[in-house]
């Protein structure tokens, strides 16, 4: 079984960027599609962005697309979720996921999660 743990929330202004990380220990992931979904309060977990296992397939929401990056590190079994140009409306918690199946993850699919890590983006 596989855990991940997140790191590199925090709070910042409209326009800044903010670096997510995701720790991934217990087993290797170099075979998992990965990725990262967000819920903001009062709403659903939503899907943000996934990435292959070989980085051949990446997946963006529309509502990211052009200024978030996913990408990863299969040596240090760390994913990482590059937020450039963020808004208020990207606040919520961002949580790191793994899919043994495939990049077109949904949250049904989704076999490992991590704990989460807050983004608050400050208008």
């Amino acid at each position: 079984q596989v855990q991940l743990v997140e790191s590199g929330g925090g709070l910042v202004q409209a326009g800044d960027s903010l670096r997510l990380s995701c720790a991934a220990s217990g087993r290797t992931i170099s075979r998992y599609a990965m990725g990262w979904f967000r819920q903001a309060p009062g709403k659903e977990r939503e899907f943000v962005a996934a990435i292959s296992w070989s980085s051949d397939r990446i997946y963006y929401a529309d509502s990211v697309q052009g200024r978030f990056t996913i990408s990863r590190d299969n040596a240090k079994t760390t994913v990482y979720l590059q937020m450039n140009s963020l808004k208020p409306e990207d606040t919520a918690v961002y949580y790191c996921a793994a899919d043994w199946v495939s990049a077109r993850m949904t949250r049904s699919t989704v076999g490992t999660w991590g704990q989460g890590t807050q983004v608050t983006v400050s208008s």
